[in-house]
């Protein structure tokens, strides 16, 4: 996103004084996965004209020797991560891909994504989405490996006992609430261990980066229950999906 000079600086600004002291640079693969990594907030301003990294080493990204790419910082994404310890806060911000010489990386999603809304934008057309993400929660052994066992035996609209996660979408609420997210409700789901949190339609952009924010926060949040959030669309055989 081009921004001014001063609305930078804003931005910037609004970054120190939020007492972060780590920012996660973050994009995805072609697949949807969350890449990323991570810098001391003091070497933000300087991040703003591109980090490098590899990517012949993203899975379908680019070959070996076109590998090299920058991830700029798009810095009217940046959020406090509210899972994180709050003594020393970590952030988040979402990059867009660029190659050396300074053109957006074809394959970078997001830009894709972005380059058909000013198509849609150019024929009179506002894209927006409101999707509804579904996820099932699964037990993990004690090396925090996959058990094919649901958290819960719970089914559509249940609540205590029969829920028993009730706690969990009820943190996961609050993160995503934090995180900027328009929550407007929970519940459980038809198969045991699967849930659903819905979240207001926005823009079709802000939305694809908020689903990236979801499935990150879920984990997040399954996980410090030993649990393991998984988003993928039937995993046990014979039930609802």
């Amino acid at each position: 996103m081009n921004l001014s000079s001063e609305a930078k600086e804003k931005l910037l600004k609004k970054i120190k004084d939020s007492g972060v002291k780590l920012i996660t640079l973050q994009f995805v693969d072609i697949f949807g996965t969350a890449k990323g990594f991570t810098i001391p907030t003091e070497h933000l301003e300087e991040a703003l004209s591109g980090l490098g990294f590899d990517g012949s080493s993203i899975e379908g990204f680019v070959r070996i020797y076109e590998s090299d790419m920058l991830a700029i910082p798009d810095l009217t994404t940046f959020r406090v991560l509210p899972w994180r310890p709050q003594e020393k806060k970590e952030g988040r911000i979402i990059c867009d891909l660029y190659r050396p010489e300074g053109r957006p990386f074809e394959g970078d999603p997001r830009y894709i994504l972005k380059k058909t809304l000013e198509e849609a934008e150019a024929s009179g057309f506002v894209y927006n989405v409101g999707p509804e993400l579904e996820f099932f929660l699964f037990k993990v052994d004690e090396a925090h490996q996959l058990k094919p066992a649901p958290h819960d035996m719970g089914s559509y609209f249940d609540l205590s006992p029969l829920d028993i996660s009730l706690d969990i979408r009820r943190e996961a609420t609050f993160a995503l609430q934090e995180m900027g997210l328009d929550v407007e409700r929970g519940h459980h789901e038809v198969a045991p261990g699967q849930h659903e949190i819905d979240f207001k339609f926005t823009d079709a952009l802000t939305t694809a980066d908020n689903v990236i924010t979801y499935k990150s926060i879920l984990k997040a949040v399954a996980s410090d229950h030993d649990l393991l959030a998984t988003f993928m669309p039937k995993p046990i055989a014979g039930i609802n999906g």
